[in-house]
């Protein structure tokens, strides 16, 4: 099986990769809790200076993949490992920053929203549909967005 969060140090950087191109890097539990494990543990690395986010060329995620998702909205096993992730990249201490090509979407536009510095290439498309599957907006996006992109920047997502 494929690695689907890649980790790499370069020097004080460390790179977190978001590598599932064959379902346009939709994220399973796993990798979020793989994601939480990386930020923490270059946290307490002194050596590390800053968390970068990457994705794969064309999507950088298109949100959670609601197939795994659905074992735990069907009585299964877990359903922390998004609570997890959400709280480390509000209590990680060192800078964020993300690199975004295609698509960005729902946790994939949150996650940039908690990033200090995001670089987007031109084709790049950030899009929250909370609203419009009748869900709450996550880990604080309602109020992020409009601070970082203004109201109507926000309200275009």
């Amino acid at each position: 099986m494929t690695d689907h969060i890649l980790v790499e140090r370069q020097g004080a950087i460390q790179i977190i990769r978001i590598n599932r191109p064959d379902k346009k890097n939709a994220l399973t539990r796993a990798m979020y809790a793989k994601m939480s494990k990386a930020l923490a543990e270059g946290d307490a690395d002194p050596a590390i200076r800053v968390h970068v986010f990457l994705g794969v060329p064309g999507a950088f995620s298109s949100g959670n993949d609601l197939a795994d998702f659905m074992v735990v909205a069907t009585g299964g096993e877990g359903g922390t490992e998004v609570w997890d992730f959400l709280m480390a990249l509000a209590r990680t201490e060192k800078p964020m920053i993300s690199g975004v090509d295609g698509i960005a979407v729902g946790i994939g536009t949150t996650l940039n929203l908690h990033c200090d510095l995001t670089f987007a290439t031109p084709r790049t498309l950030f899009r929250t549909p909370f609203v419009d599957l009748g869900l709450v907006p996550e880990a604080g996006s309602s109020l992020l967005a409009p601070q970082i992109l203004g109201r109507q920047g926000a309200f275009a997502l």
